[in-house]
């Protein structure tokens, strides 16, 4: 939750040559604040947390994924990357709030732009994978959506280099209610685990529910794994175009080879579901 030490009557903390402003979110890793530089201009400034400095593979990981940001930088739906140090990574502003904060609360940003946040997030996906990665932690959580509905993907602590070939990971990354079936089962995977992940996401955006209830990874592998499958979109909500319904279905094919085998092939459906 934001904390402006402002507000609170606090002076504000200098990181550097920043005025750290507001706490806008705290994570496992990291906490984000809102700051200003010397001139008044601000920026959103992801921090490592303190007692990590010394975590050599948290240090790692938020590194790679401060490097593999900066090679995103200037795509359209990826949050803009400034600079990074050690323990910091300075990031374009955006004024808003994650995605699964406004479905929680029903707001009309989401539910008037649907379709577009659909398309935008699937654009943000082929990005990543189009520059030869994998995000590993697509969920709602990880973007952010301002309010007039612009759309960045953020977070790529978790991203590696897409494998030639799928690759078991030695630790599972990624948040088990978006993790595909192989993912969970600890079995090689690859990109499509991301497109897998998107489905969970538009799934539960376009229905307001989960399609593999579960409050465990167990939980959540055995409803993947039930024969009849995710309910249907349209049994929830009959007013998601059949098109749009069968493009989500089949980027949540539990068989990994009958899902869309890259992120620009699913794109170009949704495109064609959506009339654009």
């Amino acid at each position: 939750m934001a904390r402006s030490l402002e507000k609170a009557g606090l002076k504000p903390e200098k990181f550097g040559r920043f005025f750290l402003r507001e706490l806008l979110n705290s994570g496992g890793m990291a906490d984000i604040w809102l700051v200003s530089d010397e001139r008044g201009k601000t920026y959103a400034l992801r921090r490592l947390k303190k007692e990590l400095r010394f975590n050599f593979t948290a240090r790692r990981r938020f590194k790679q994924g401060c490097e593999i940001l900066a090679q995103l930088n200037g795509c359209e739906h990826i949050v803009g990357y400034v600079e990074h140090g050690s323990d910091y990574l300075l990031m374009d502003f955006l004024e808003g709030e994650n995605l699964k904060q406004l479905s929680a609360r029903r707001d009309p940003v989401v539910s008037e732009n649907v379709a577009q946040i659909l398309l935008d997030m699937a654009e943000a996906l082929h990005d990543v994978h189009d520059a030869g990665y994998m995000h590993l932690d697509f969920k709602p959580e990880n973007v952010l959506v301002s309010r007039n509905a612009a759309v960045r993907l953020i977070d790529f602590d978790m991203a590696r280099p897409i494998p030639e070939e799928p690759v078991k990971f030695s630790k599972n990354p990624g948040t088990p209610g978006y993790m595909a079936p192989e993912q969970l089962k600890r079995e090689p995977m690859d990109a499509r685990a991301d497109i897998f992940a998107y489905g969970v996401s538009a799934y539960e955006l376009l229905t307001g529910q989960k399609p593999f209830p579960g409050d465990s990874p167990g939980e959540i592998l055995a409803a993947q794994m039930q024969p009849e499958g995710p309910l249907p979109l349209r049994d929830l909500n009959a007013d998601i175009p059949r098109a749009l319904e069968q493009v989500v279905l089949k980027c949540l094919e539990r068989d990994v080879e009958r899902r869309y085998p890259f992120s620009g092939v699913m794109l170009r459906d949704l495109e064609k579901a959506l009339y654009v």
